[in-house]
C-alpha cells in the first residue's frame, strides 16, 4: 500500500505506523504543539530508513536551537534519501540541510524552487514564511510583501479547509497591511484547529494590528491555560497579552504576565523569543515611564549573553543593543557596534547598517541624549523592517524614536508619526500621547 502525507504527497516508507506518526508529527510541528518530537521518533523507530522523518526531526532540533542533534539527524536523512527517495524527497532533505548548515540564502532559493514543483510540501513552504522565517531574516525590506506573494502564488494548491495554510496566508496578509482579510483568514484557520499555538499566535498579531487589544487579552486568557507550558510559543503568546496590557496603560498587569510566563527561567520558549520578548517588554516599560523592578534586567543579561554574545544576527543584535544600553554595559555595546559596523561595511550583515544604528541610538536614549537618539534613528527608520520579525516586535524601535521626539520637544514630528500609526491601527496609548501633544 502506498503512503502519503497529509496533503497527498507520496512517502517512501512501507510502514503504516511510520506514515501515520509522520503525518501526526508534521501536524504538531506546524501547530507548534507539544508531541511532535515523540511522534517523529515513533516514525523513525517504525522505519529507520524513512528519510523524511529524519529530516523533520532535524528541522525540529534546529528550531529548538539544538544544532548538533540537527546536524546528526539531517546527515541520517541525507544518507537514507540517497538510497531510497524520490526527487521530491531528495529536494526536501536538501532544503532542510542548507538551513541547518546556516546557508540561509541558498536555503531560501531552494525552498522557493521546491515550492514551484511541490507547493503542497508544507514543511518546506513554511520555512520562508513566518516572523522568523527565511524571508523575514533575509534582510529584504520587502519581506512582508514577498510572503504574501508566495502564499498567493500557491493558494490554489491548498484545500479551503487546510488550517495551516489559512493561518499562514492570513498572517502574511496581516503583516503586509491587509489586516481585515488577514484577520478573517486567520480566524477561519484557527477555528479549524484550536489546538494550534501558531494559530493563536497569528490571531494575536491580527488583533494587535487591528487595534483590538481587549479582544487579544480575552483570547489569550481563555486559550493559554490549555496550552502546555512546555510549548515553545507559550511565553511569547503571553507576551502579546502583556503588550496589550501596556497599550491600555496597565504596567502591573504587564509585569504580572511577564513574571508568570515570559521571563527567563519560567518559559520553555525558543532562546530568540525569550531574549527579544523580555528585552522589548522591559524596554517599553521604561520608555513609557514605568519602573522596571530591580534585578529583571540583570536576569535577562545573564540569560542572553551566552546565547547571543556574538554579533551577526541582526534581529538578535538590535535587542542585545537595547539590553546593553539598559544595563549600562557600554563596553559590550561598543564592541558589538564595532563588529556590526564592520559586517555591514563588508556586506555580510543581512539587515545592513540599520542594526549598529539601532544600538547607537539605544545608548543615546539610555543616556537621555534625546537629540542624538533622534539624529541616529530618523534617517534609518524606514530600514528597521530589514531586521525581520513582526511589526509588533519591531515597533519597540519606532517607540524609541517617538519617545525621543517627544522629549526633544519636536511635537510636530511626533504628531506626524503618531498620526501615521493611528491611521494604521487604533492604539489607546498612541491616542493618549496624541492628546498630550495637542493639548
Amino acid at each position: 500500500m502506498a503512503h502519503h502525507d497529509r496533503r497527498f504527497l507520496p512517502l517512501s516508507t512501507a510502514s503504516d505506523t511510520a506514515a501515520a506518526q509522520y503525518r501526526e508529527g508534521i501536524d504538531l510541528m506546524l501547530a507548534a504543539w507539544p508531541g511532535a518530537a515523540e511522534a517523529l521518533d515513533a516514525a523513525i523507530a517504525a522505519d529507520p530508513g524513512f528519510a523524511l522523518a529524519h529530516a523533520a526531526r532535524a528541522r525540529l532540533h534546529a528550531m529548538r536551537g539544538e544544532p548538533a542533534a540537527a546536524r546528526a539527524c539531517i546527515a541520517a536523512a541525507a544518507e537514507r534519501v540517497a538510497r531510497a527517495g524520490t526527487e521530491r524527497e531528495r529536494s526536501h532533505v536538501a532544503v532542510v540541510a542548507l538551513a541547518i548548515e546556516g546557508r540561509s540564502g541558498e536555503a531560501l532559493e531552494h525552498a522557493l524552487a521546491h515550492a514551484e514543483a511541490w507547493p503542497c510540501d508544507a514543511l518546506i513552504l513554511s520555512m520562508p514564511l513566518g516572523a522568523f522565517g527565511l524571508l523575514a531574516f533575509s534582510g529584504r525590506a520587502d519581506h512582508d510583501q514577498a510572503r504574501v506573494d508566495l502564499c498567493e502564488r500557491h493558494a490554489a494548491a491548498y484545500a479551503p479547509d487546510d488550517w495551516w495554510f489559512a493561518i499562514s496566508r492570513g498572517w502574511a496578509l496581516t503583516e503586509n497591511g491587509a489586516v481585515a482579510l488577514g484577520r478573517a483568514l486567520t480566524e477561519e484557520g484557527f477555528g479549524l484547529r484550536r489546538e494550534n499555538a501558531n494559530g493563536a499566535h497569528a490571531l494575536s498579531h491580527a488583533l494587535f494590528e487591528d487595534g483590538a487589544g481587549a479582544e487579544a487579552e480575552a483570547l489569550i486568557a481563555d486559550w493559554l491555560p490549555g496550552y502546555d507550558r512546555a510549548g515553545v510559543l507559550h511565553g511569547h503568546i503571553a507576551w502579546h497579552a502583556a503588550l496589550a496590557a501596556l497599550e491600555r496603560g496597565d504596567a502591573q498587569a504587564a509585569l504580572a504576565l511577564y513574571g508568570a510566563h515570559v521571563r527567563p527561567g519560567v518559559t520553555a520558549g525558543l532562546a530568540l523569543n525569550v531574549v527579544t520578548d523580555a528585552v522589548s517588554l522591559l524596554w517599553r516599560l521604561s520608555a513609557y515611564g514605568h519602573a522596571v523592578p530591580a534585578g529583571l534586567w540583570d536576569e535577562v543579561r545573564a540569560y542572553a549573553e551566552p546565547r547571543f554574545g556574538e554579533a551577526g544576527f541582526g534581529f538578535a543584535d538590535a535587542h542585545m543593543g537595547l539590553l546593553a544600553a539598559a544595563t549600562g554595559d557600554r563596553a559590550g555595546a561598543a564592541s558589538r557596534i564595532a563588529a556590526l559596523t564592520a559586517l555591514a561595511e563588508a556586506g555580510t550583515l543581512a539587515a545592513g547598517p540599520v542594526v549598529p544604528a539601532i544600538c547607537r541610538a539605544a545608548l543615546a536614549f539610555a543616556d537621555e541624549d534625546w537629540d542624538s537618539c533622534v539624529r541616529i534613528l530618523e534617517p534609518v527608520a524606514a530600514e528597521v523592517v530589514r531586521l525581520g520579525g513582526s511589526g509588533a516586535q519591531r515597533e519597540v524601535i519606532e517607540d524609541t524614536l517617538l519617545v525621543a521626539l517627544m522629549r526633544t520637544g519636536r511635537a510636530e514630528a511626533a504628531r506626524t508619526l503618531l498620526d501615521a500609526r493611528l491611521h494604521r491601527r487604533p492604539s489607546p496609548r498612541d491616542a493618549r500621547w496624541q492628546a498630550r501633544l495637542t493639548a
